[in-house]
């Protein structure tokens, strides 16, 4: 027999190697790469119950709001509930008499798990309160819902070893409030007080934000507090302050300034290992989650390797070019005893469940006109699903038999400065007509004149090295695609606040009644066409 050479040698050796630890060989060669989720999922919480991890996130305008993700190895993440349908009826979150809540809602969230309890907490600027939600079944249980006044930014649950329990808060200055045993509202007589006056002061360069976005961890008996700072000029930037007590006296370090990537939080591992969640301001696309390695050096936690942001880590890896769980496709045909919708979409602003059906046309979704609303930014019953990277498309097909003069229908990229693909019908006829908001007034880049009552849409998205750019195409037969329009540069707006979605939307500006149907929706990444 001929020997093996050097390369079959090392072949063979690392089979033998991946057969003893139980790992494909293809598997041990490959390792997980930030950014774990490469969509908008800010402003993160993340607990660990036994081997599994939930993460809460911000939605803001959305509904239902406060994700909860489910996780077995930090990576691949999917949607397990939500810990509200509807935040409140107020005109705001229901775009009523001319008012929104777009860029407001509830913002960043707190995640604990406390004696069998989990509890998801937020704060609405929209509403003064501050939320707590709580179950004792994270995936499937009924959320309890308490609320009070006031607004507690940025704020931490705490339950301390002692059976205290508090909120850390505040922007600029970092205040500490006790709450009742229930967490259901401040308690009367508490303590409230400052913990840190100015944390900003420990970052260089000209001052900017103070500090923000406070979640609090206890380690070994010391107390960790984690925010951010954004100095004017520079980047985002992780700052952490330790205690022996929870009142303190706090002491600071600045732990990580490298690409913007901050704000979160520490996780640990079953097997001891501990990492850092964090986002990072990227375009268009949103706030997308970064992992980041931690080591513990003279009882702090230490952020990065070598103070960077690796792009590999040493966990499990989702593969290139994954369709994140967070989103998918839907076929709008539903068996027994599943949910109406499945938890990838949610509504831009409350809906209004009279003018949206699934049974009206078993196997489509039906969006009905209710109101008058001359543009689609007011409108209700916009349907929507967050966009991804690097590349992402999404089609649907749409019946629009059902329409009435003045109505437009069809596929929205929701943003402030959005662009859609949507069908306009006039007392002469329907046209397929591209519009986008350069500069915040729609304008139509081009027309075609529709003589069928099914077309096919799809908007595709670019959002490789913060291109940012977006086209649309239609098809009258569902096969052969024609580009229609203009090249669209989307932007990352603050009165959104949000990455944009993939929307459905139907809005009437003459009279109501009309309605369109929604064969499918179908999201992926361009080359899975």
């Amino acid at each position: 027999m001929t020997p093996p050479t050097h390369n079959v040698l090392l072949v063979l050796c690392a089979f033998a190697q991946a057969i003893l630890f139980h790992v494909s060989p293809t598997a041990q060669a490959q390792a997980a790469r930030n950014p774990i989720i490469f969509a908008d999922v800010p402003d993160m919480a993340m607990i660990r119950v036994g081997d599994t991890y939930y993460m809460s996130s911000t939605t803001m305008h959305m509904s239902p709001g406060l994700p909860i993700m489910r996780s077995k190895d930090l990576i691949h993440w999917e949607l397990a509930s939500y810990a509200y349908d509807i935040l409140e009826d107020s005109d705001a979150l229901s775009l009523r008499n001319g008012k929104n809540a777009y860029g407001a809602g509830t913002w960043a969230s707190s995640l604990r798990h406390h004696q069998g309890t989990y509890y998801a907490t937020t704060f609405s600027g929209t509403t003064g309160k501050t939320y707590v939600f709580s179950t004792n079944d994270i995936e499937h249980g009924t959320w309890k819902r308490n609320a009070f006044a006031p607004s507690f930014h940025d704020h931490s649950l705490f339950f301390d070893d002692d059976g205290r329990v508090y909120l850390v808060f505040g922007a600029g200055t970092i205040r500490l409030v006790e709450l009742t045993k229930a967490a259901d509202g401040v308690l009367a007589g508490g303590l409230n007080q400052v913990l840190i006056e100015d944390p900003g002061a420990l970052a260089p360069g000209p001052r900017g934000l103070s500090a923000e976005g406070s979640q609090l961890f206890k380690v070994n008996g010391k107390y960790y507090l984690f925010h951010i700072t954004w100095p004017r000029g520079g980047m985002r930037t992780v700052l952490i302050h330790r205690a022996d007590k929870i009142t303190g006296p706090y002491e600071g370090r600045v732990a990580l300034q490298d690409q913007g990537v901050a704000q979160g939080g520490l996780i640990d591992t079953p097997d001891g290992r501990w990492f850092a969640y964090l986002f990072q301001d990227h375009g268009a696309v949103g706030r997308i989650p970064y992992l980041v390695p931690v080591q513990w050096e003279d009882g702090w936690p230490v952020l990065g390797v070598d103070g960077k942001v690796p792009l590999e880590l040493d966990l499990p890896s989702a593969g290139d070019h994954q369709v994140p769980a967070i989103v998918g496709s839907d076929e709008f045909d539903r068996k027994p005893g599943e949910p109406i919708l499945p938890l990838v979409w949610q509504w831009n602003h409350n809906p209004d469940p009279a003018f949206w059906s699934l049974t009206d046309r078993p196997g489509f979704l039906r969006l009905t006109t209710g109101r008058i609303d001359k543009e689609v930014l007011t409108a209700r019953n916009t349907l929507t699903q967050r966009t991804f990277g690097p590349r992402c498309t999404a089609e649907t097909a749409l019946d629009v038999s059902g329409m009435q003069p003045g109505d437009h229908a069809g596929l929205i990229l929701l943003q402030k400065q959005y662009a859609l693909l949507g069908v306009r019908c006039a007392e002469g006829g329907k046209s397929l007509v591209m519009t986008s908001t350069p500069a915040d007034k729609p304008v139509v880049h081009e027309s075609v004149e529709l003589a069928q009552d099914t077309v096919y849409l799809r908007a595709e998205c670019d959002f490789t090295d913060r291109r940012d750019m977006a086209r649309f195409f239609y098809s009258l037969d569902g096969r052969t695609w024609k580009p229609v329009g203009a090249e669209f540069k989307m932007r990352y707006t603050l009165p959104h606040f949000m990455g944009y979605r993939f929307g459905l939307f139907n809005h009437a500006t003459q009279s109501t009644g009309g309605h369109v149907d929604f064969d499918f929706f179908h999201i992926g990444n361009p080359s899975e066409r």
